[in-house]
């Protein structure tokens, strides 16, 4: 009887493990991040011996010293995408139509010396194959092989409810919903910096310090920061409502020199205070997300005051087939009222612009009004279906249309018209395992009167598919 219960335990514990059995004799793997310096993989120290196994988990935790004061991990990811394009930017002289291939390789190694001291190093490798639209091989697209992150982080009061930690050296930032600061994983070669930052962890509250520069690519020689152009500031987050809300509150500098916005050109010195708050409402299944930030400062000898508003809010019906997800949301962001003068264009900084503005990214979080619907499902645990719609308008017509990069897509003095167009989204996402991910998707916008006014206009047509293998 003893021998039968305990072949039966053993092959529960074998078949949970095939299937990822995260949850076997109480254990759960960490998840994956964007960010891969903000894993912990010290956990696999503690897993006892009849818990699930995976075959990168001897990468994951490498002891460096016997009593496992000092331990290693190291991982990393391929990303392979495909992209097609139909009358890229509206159409127009030159080749408009095209696809290519984005590949992208990234591998780390995170050394802990002791809970006080560790060193961090990532490398990247971007490459594209001929890319024919305008700009060919951009530096959103290719950077032959470079240094992602490299820094040394100092640590003290590493307590269950303090924890003090100085960062120097290269990384990258990621602030809240990274509505103004992001990695911009989109990007092929995805955004860094050489940066300082402190980091307060209390209780329930997140403060982060810290200053830093651009990290502008080369594609073929080794990347330096951007002398002219500093990032600072202070951001604080806390979970209030027992975890279901997050409020955040902050203030970032920008430091560019030379800077121009409709007409007025010079060193920018500008100020973005803002609020975040978002989260569940209880049991009812109503979520939402509102954030809204105020500009203020110099450029050019003229002063800044420019402010940005966005919000969504959803309801999930759980127990509907699919699960699906309906969501509303509108965001606004000012422009300027006339060329040259004072400036109300809102810059919006370092942001994940494919994320809110339509994945086309003819639209950026500058001058513009989005009102935006759409539905997700879940028609198998494995299985996202996303579908968002977009209506675009300029926020005042003597300004530009800008693109998700913060260019001038179209000059605000070659059309009257506020309407900018519509674009839908489509959105698939297939979790093949822990470590494989496949994602597909298709876009299309539809020119709006001022796109007809300014120049070409026919509508834009993207379909992309990507591989993704993390470990």
């Amino acid at each position: 009887m003893c021998k039968t219960r305990f072949m039966l335990a053993t092959l529960r514990v074998a078949v949970l493990a095939m299937l990822g059995g995260e949850q076997a004799a109480g254990f759960q793997w960490p998840a994956f991040q964007d960010i891969r310096y903000k894993e912990d993989w010290s956990v696999l120290a503690k897993r006892g011996p009849e818990g699930p196994r995976d075959p990168f988990d001897p990468l994951k935790y490498v002891p460096l010293s016997r009593d496992g004061f000092a331990w290693a991990s190291f991982g990393g990811q391929v990303r392979e995408r495909v992209e097609v394009w139909d009358d890229f930017s509206f159409g127009g002289p030159g080749r408009r139509d095209d696809s290519f291939l984005l590949s992208r390789f990234r591998l780390h190694g995170d050394f802990h010396f002791s809970p006080y001291f560790r060193i961090f190093i990532e490398g990247k490798s971007a490459h594209s194959t001929d890319r024919d639209l305008p700009g060919g091989r951009r530096t959103l697209d290719t950077d032959v092989l470079d240094l992602q992150n490299g820094f040394a982080e100092f640590s003290a009061f590493p307590s269950e409810k303090t924890k003090v930690s100085l960062r120097l050296g290269r990384q990258e930032l990621a602030l809240g919903k990274e509505r103004l600061v992001s990695t911009l994983d989109w990007a092929n070669t995805r955004r860094t910096f050489d940066a300082v930052s402190a980091i307060l962890k209390h209780e329930e509250w997140t403060v982060t310090t810290f200053w830093g520069r651009l990290v502008v690519v080369d594609r073929y020689h080794f990347n330096h920061d951007a002398d002219n152009m500093d990032l600072y500031g202070v951001y604080a987050s806390r979970a209030i409502g027992g975890g279901r809300l997050t409020f955040d509150l902050y203030w970032l500098g920008l430091k560019q020199d030379p800077a121009t916005f409709n007409g007025t050109t010079g060193v920018e010195r500008r100020h973005t205070a803002g609020a975040r708050l978002g989260g569940k409402l209880g049991t009812t299944g109503f979520d939402f997300d509102v954030e809204a930030a105020g500009q203020f400062g110099r450029l050019g000898g003229q002063d800044i005051r420019a402010f940005m508003l966005a919000s969504q809010l959803g309801y999930t019906l759980a127990k509907a087939p699919a699960t699906p997800r309906v969501f509303v949301g509108l965001d606004y962001a000012s422009g300027d009222h006339h060329r040259g003068g004072d400036i109300q264009t809102f810059n919006q900084l370092f942001p994940l612009g494919h994320a809110y503005c339509g994945y086309i990214d003819m639209v950026g979080r500058q001058n513009i009004v989005d009102l935006s619907t759409g539905i997700e499902l879940k028609p198998t645990k494995k299985l996202l279906v996303k579908l968002d719609g977009h209506y675009f308008w300029r926020a005042d017509n003597d300004d530009a249309l800008y693109n998700a990069g913060g260019a001038v897509a179209r000059a605000g003095n070659t059309g009257r018209s506020n309407d900018v167009g519509a674009e839908l989204d489509l959105l698939l996402r297939y979790q093949v395992d822990r470590h494989q991910a496949v994602i597909g998707g298709c876009s299309h916008m539809f020119p709006g009167r001022f796109i007809e006014q300014s120049g070409p206009h026919e509508g834009i047509d993207l379909a992309y598919l990507i591989w993704q293998f993390t470990f």
